[in-house]
């Protein structure tokens, strides 16, 4: 195949941190409060915006309380294992890397007796019908490293009497969900958002907190895990007074990129570009016999995380087709076209390309014949071999 001549004008197709928003240049962050305190009035103000904001793009519920946390997404999932579990049984499903690793925390760092892991391999769903919702149940909302999403929250009880408690760093911003059904929300700014790495959000029910004021663990919580001070919720936290110092750059990029999704129609809007992306992939995908995607259910998959592997359609050899998505992810990184493509390393060999609200699907679109191309380039070699 010929080397295509329309390239994407935006080659950022990576997987974390994302590609910033169309039209972000440096210039968006010239407000930034450098060199001032985050606890001055104006850095208060920058942070507590980012908070409301946040809120009022994701339809929050306003009984709920928002914070910024340290150490991304990973810092706010570990601030609450270590803060509100082993008041109850524990149901975590794993179907991915970052599941798998809670998992391994709740088991042999918090070493929890009660523990159910409900685990699938790369590309399914553990059975939801079996999560028992007297118990704390933990997951991530869409798999960022399998592209295996939860469908939706019918699986969820209403009249849980645990806490669920949801990862959805590659969720939030581009999917839909139900807030009611979830106690505990975490993301970073890094994924949907664009954003830099290095600061996470977390969102709390009335439930949640009530875990917080009435429950504490056996085990000692370092600082920037606590929520509470005198056996009450820190509420200066959830008003932008953070638990250690954050950027106030990362925070002014935060604030630039929360205004550019109010302008393109708040949370529709982002998670209309999102299922446009996956709309151009799927569309490639239906007319690609070499090609599929990981996730085995239409109805799972994911708008942000399009995780793709090579079909029994391909001609290539078993040991070939393992190291060929990393192959054409090379390639096209050499061309400039896509970088950082390769599937996450714990998960099967493929290809794994972003499809959140920052990547445009014209971008999507002028990406399929370089996907094309570099497979074809496989065999070239083989042939050269």
């Amino acid at each position: 195949m010929l080397m295509p001549n329309i390239r994407p004008a935006n080659p950022n197709f990576s997987s974390g941190p994302c590609s910033k928003r169309p039209g972000w240049t440096p210039a968006c962050l010239e407000d930034a409060a450098v060199g001032r305190s985050h606890r001055s009035e104006l850095g208060k103000a920058k942070l507590a915006s980012i908070i409301d904001r946040s809120k009022t793009i994701l339809g929050v519920p306003e009984d709920y309380h928002m914070a910024i946390v340290p150490a991304s997404d990973t810092g706010a999932v570990e601030m609450v294992l270590w803060s509100m579990l082993g008041a109850r049984g524990l149901d975590i499903l794993a179907w991915e890397s970052f599941g798998m690793g809670w998992a391994t925390d709740v088991e042999k760092q918090l070493k929890l007796d009660d523990v159910r892991v409900l685990s699938a391999a790369y590309g399914f769903l553990p059975d939801l019908g079996t999560v028992n919702f007297s118990r704390d149940v933990v997951f991530t909302w869409n798999g960022t490293t399998s592209g295996v999403r939860v469908p939706n929250g019918d699986w969820i009880a209403d009249d849980r009497e645990g806490l669920t408690i949801c990862d959805a760093t590659s969720a939030v911003f581009a999917m839909d969900l139900p807030w009611k059904k979830l106690d505990v929300v975490t993301w970073s700014w890094q994924k949907i958002l664009g954003g830099e790495a290095a600061h996470g959000m977390l969102a709390l029910s009335p439930r949640a907190v009530e875990r917080l004021e009435t429950y504490t663990p056996s085990w000692p919580l370092p600082k920037i895990f606590r929520l509470t001070k005198g056996g009450k919720l820190n509420e200066g936290v959830f008003r932008g007074e953070t638990i250690n110092t954050p950027s106030m750059l990362a925070a002014e990029d935060c604030i630039d990129t929360l205004r550019w999704a109010e302008s393109v129609g708040g949370l529709q809007g982002l998670i209309a570009r999102s299922q446009s992306n996956l709309d151009v992939i799927r569309e490639w995908v239906d007319r690609t016999d070499w090609v599929e995607f990981l996730a085995q259910d239409t109805a799972t998959l994911s708008s942000t995380s399009i995780c793709l592997s090579l079909s029994d359609n391909c001609p290539l050899s078993d040991a070939d087709k393992a190291t060929a998505p990393k192959k054409m992810a090379g390639l096209l990184e050499a061309e400039g076209v896509a970088y950082d493509i390769a599937a996450h390393r714990d998960a099967p060999a493929g290809l794994r390309i972003w499809g959140g609200s920052t990547i445009e699907a014209s971008d999507m679109v002028a990406l399929t014949p370089w996907l094309e191309w570099s497979y074809g380039e496989l065999f070239k070699s083989a042939a050269a071999d």
